[in-house]
């Protein structure tokens, strides 16, 4: 479904020296598989998730998705691959803090054009199976951060994307609203409704993915 074939990327510090910081990244990620992405802090975690959900261009190497090359492809077909087949789970959240909760998700469907009656639909499932429908109306900021994270994971999922990708997406959270967000990850991955790749630095995280690669030296290694 998505595969990166030697993905790098490199940084220029601040005294003009030029930091490699992934140096040839192979992954593939199979419909309906959860992955799990280990590496310390620093170690480009999640550099390589950027370059996966195409929010920046990697310096060398390949990416698809299926059939279609992602490598080079123009603002317009990325665009379209974001809206359309990617959720992704910030660790910030990321909603805007001008719209209500519920406009934050919606405006997943508006970015692609889609009906607004099924939407809407969709949306009021996603917010009562993860208990926020109270908090609809509600703007980011009095939302506490296990509320803010569901608003955003509805955000991600609300298109049905192919491929899920979250980063530290339990980092804020407490045990409670982690294993919420946790569980829907891991029923998109088991139901085949999505692959999903999660990238984090707590091991225990990492033990309930079907398959764990740790970020070692700007590389990926298998557990």
């Amino acid at each position: 479904m998505l595969r990166a074939v030697g993905l790098r990327k490199t940084f220029r510090g601040p005294d003009g020296r030029v930091i490699e910081v992934l140096r040839g990244c192979d992954l593939t990620l199979a419909p309906g598989e959860h992955v799990a992405v280990v590496g310390r802090s620093g170690s480009g975690k999640s550099t390589l998730l950027n370059l996966l959900g195409c929010l920046d261009r990697a310096d060398g190497g390949e990416l698809w998705f299926g059939d279609a090359a992602l490598t080079g492809a123009g603002r317009r077909a990325l665009a379209h691959f974001r809206g359309h087949q990617l959720g992704f789970v910030f660790q910030a959240f990321n909603l805007i803090p001008s719209l209500t909760a519920w406009e934050n998700v919606l405006l997943a469907a508006r970015y692609v054009g889609r009906d607004r009656t099924p939407a809407t639909r969709a949306a009021t499932a996603l917010f009562e199976r993860l208990g926020i429908a109270e908090r609809k109306g509600h703007y980011p900021p009095a939302l506490s951060g296990g509320e803010q994270q569901r608003v955003a994971f509805c955000r991600a999922v609300l298109n049905d994307p192919a491929v899920l990708l979250a980063d530290e997406p339990t980092g804020n959270l407490d045990d409670d609203n982690a294993r919420v967000i946790l569980d829907e990850l891991r029923s998109r991955a088991r139901t085949g409704r999505a692959a999903v790749l999660l990238v984090t630095h707590n091991a225990d995280l990492a033990r309930a993915a079907d398959r764990v690669l740790y970020l070692e030296d700007g590389r990926l290694v298998a557990a």
